[in-house]
């Protein structure tokens, strides 16, 4: 071997090292970043649970989970489909930048006004009518953190867009201190919350200004120069985002519907019941999220196109270790809640543990999902996901409607776990079918091989 072979050699493997660092670095950031989200709002929840009266905890959360669900609806899908247009087209994408936001100025005012008009003319229950009003901001700052939050990921960004997770939560923490130290009420709670709520979104303009006027840098596009165009009109936008927005939506219903109906059909107090567990499952199942929403969706837009050896690593390797790291998680859970939610929310939410040993099924089920879920939208497979979604939140509802007369809260949470489990069978069949479509799997010697040389 020649002295310039070993120079190439040692290049080669310095540069490879040094991606591998870097990646690692890029998802410490994030991991960190998604372990204090965590825990900030766990504490969050806990304080106001302890400071708050059981039945106006169940009303606030009942309302939190239905703004939450106006969310996707605000967005539009206009988030997702940054990731996917400047990942498939780079900087020709700044076309779409003006438009997209134009959108979603319009849906997050319509339904930020539909919530406040709601809450106005709705005096049956005065109190729920004033969270409503007060809650109302949360939306626009919602929107906010996801288009911020695609606009640093496709700038490689990842120790700004930890902060800018971290921000909020922070801010909604301190309101629950506050709480607990002066006894506030759960409308002093929703002032407080839409004040993080103005704030979170006032940082997220600044995010979001270098795309508006063109002048962001893409990770992994190099510039080219633009020539002017004109902008797409909005039937065109609303055709490529549409498959997002119910993507997303369908997400949220998982997520927060349950909450909102026991509080409807039930009793708030009810309602409090399960979000406790709710609580503690959508802190977990931010983990899948942050790392493929957040890291690896963008980029496995850009692998679908020209590394078909990633996409493969990503299903195997991605599946297996994400559903292994479920198992453990909900294992953990379902045995440490039966004595940490009595003790950390208080004895008189005894109640939620046998509610968050159900919910703990659907752990393993949520974290397999993500993954094969991310090569679907990747893969251009992103109508049958959001069908396969659609047909599981039928299955949801029908659940609800079937199982919490008969069962209560407990119904809700069998319901959750057989809507996951139908999406995972859906997601993986087609992906199975689709996204590998019979291609020899590398072996994991292969996959460790490929993953350092990266």
């Amino acid at each position: 071997m020649t002295g310039v072979q070993v120079q190439a050699d040692t290049a080669t493997a310095g540069r490879s090292g040094s991606g591998m660092a870097r990646r690692l670095r890029q998802l410490g950031l994030l991991g960190v970043s998604q372990a204090g989200v965590t825990v900030l709002a766990f504490l969050t929840q806990v304080l106001l649970a302890r400071s708050l009266p059981k039945a106006d905890f169940g009303a606030f959360m009942a309302v939190i989970s239905l703004v939450t669900l106006a969310g996707p609806l605000a967005i539009f899908g206009v988030a997702e489909f940054w990731l996917q247009r400047f990942g498939r087209e780079g900087e020709r994408a700044f076309r779409w930048v003006r438009p997209s936001i134009a959108l979603v100025v319009v849906t997050s005012g319509v339904l930020v006004a539909a919530l406040v008009v709601w809450g106005l003319l709705d005096r049956h229950d005065p109190h729920g009518g004033d969270l409503r009003i007060g809650l109302a901001p949360i939306i626009l700052s919602l929107v906010a953190m996801a288009l911020s939050g695609s606009a640093l990921q496709l700038q490689g960004a990842y120790g700004r867009l930890a902060a800018l997770q971290l921000a909020p939560q922070v801010g909604r923490l301190l309101v629950a201190v506050l709480t607990l130290a002066f006894g506030l009420s759960a409308l002093m709670v929703v002032l407080g919350y839409a004040l993080v709520a103005a704030v979170t979104v006032a940082m997220s303009v600044l995010v979001i200004a270098p795309f508006w006027y063109g002048r962001a840098t893409l990770e992994g596009h190099p510039p080219v120069l633009r020539r002017s165009t004109r902008p797409p009109r909005a039937r065109h936008l609303v055709a490529a985002t549409w498959l997002f927005l119910l993507g997303s939506l369908f997400y949220q219903l998982g997520m927060q519907l349950g909450v909102v109906v026991s509080a409807e059909f039930l009793s708030a107090e009810s309602a409090a019941v399960l979000a406790v567990p709710m609580t503690l499952l959508t802190a977990i199942y931010l983990l899948p999220r942050i790392v493929y929403q957040q890291y690896f969706l963008a980029k496995l837009h850009r692998w679908s196109r020209s590394n078909r050896s990633a996409v493969l690593i990503a299903y195997r390797a991605g599946t297996v270790g994400m559903i292994s790291l479920g198992l453990l998680l909900g294992a953990v859970v379902a045995i440490v809640g039966r004595y940490a939610i009595p003790l950390i929310f208080g004895a008189e939410y005894r109640t939620s543990v046998p509610v968050m040993a159900i919910l703990a099924l659907a752990i393993p089920l949520r974290f397999g999902s993500a993954s094969v879920e991310s090569l679907l939208m990747s893969g251009g497979l992103v109508r049958q996901k959001v069908l396969y979604q659609g047909l599981g939140s039928l299955a949801y509802l029908a659940g609800l409607a079937i199982a919490i007369p008969l069962f209560g809260v407990a119904g809700a949470a069998w319901a959750t776990v057989l809507s996951e489990a139908i999406i995972l069978v859906l997601f993986w069949s087609r992906a199975k079918r689709d996204v590998v479509a019979g291609a020899d799997l590398p072996s994991w010697a292969e996959i460790r091989r490929m993953v350092l040389k990266s």
